[in-house]
């Protein structure tokens, strides 16, 4: 499997992912991986409606994203994976997914989190699971579009004292 792009948003598929990130990584398919959405018949049918045109979508579970990666179903696949939380990313990695960047996107405020950007919050369990991953040499960058510039999540958690 070809990941192009990991990426947390909790929006999931959207304008900027189907547009400016799915052409600027050259996917052919989009793979949301949530045990949550995978349960939700609607929310499923709408993110795979969302997908650009020519460019496949799936919605699956932390554990079948495990099993086709280690199957090699899509080995020769260019895709785009995306998540709602870190934990699942956490998940995948410590089963054996290979990633070298992790791209952080979107992740919303709720009750217990603290925002560390105009776009980003995060928990504690948000940040172990953020720890864990840059202890696997896993580059955690913050980015809404490509042409944005990338910055580094563990620079900012450490600034905000939060690493």
């Amino acid at each position: 499997m070809d990941i192009r792009l990991a990426r947390i948003d909790d929006r999931l598929i959207h304008g900027q992912v189907a547009t400016a990130w799915s052409k600027s990584t050259g996917v052919e398919r989009i793979i949301v991986v949530s045990d949550m959405v995978a349960k939700d018949d609607l929310r499923k049918f709408l993110l795979k409606e969302a997908a650009p045109p020519g460019i496949h979508a799936n919605v699956i579970t932390v554990q079948k994203m495990i099993q086709v990666y280690q199957s090699g179903l899509l080995a020769n696949a260019k895709v785009m994976l995306l998540f709602t939380n870190p934990q699942d990313v956490e998940a995948i990695v410590r089963c054996g997914v290979q990633l070298s960047s992790l791209n952080i996107g979107g992740m919303s405020f709720t009750d217990g989190k603290t925002m560390i950007t105009n776009f980003v919050s995060v928990n504690q369990r948000d940040i172990e699971a953020f720890n864990y991953l840059d202890s696997q040499k896993v580059e955690l960058e913050i980015r809404k579009v490509p042409a944005d510039r990338k910055v580094l999540l563990m620079e900012l958690l450490a600034k905000a004292k939060k690493a």
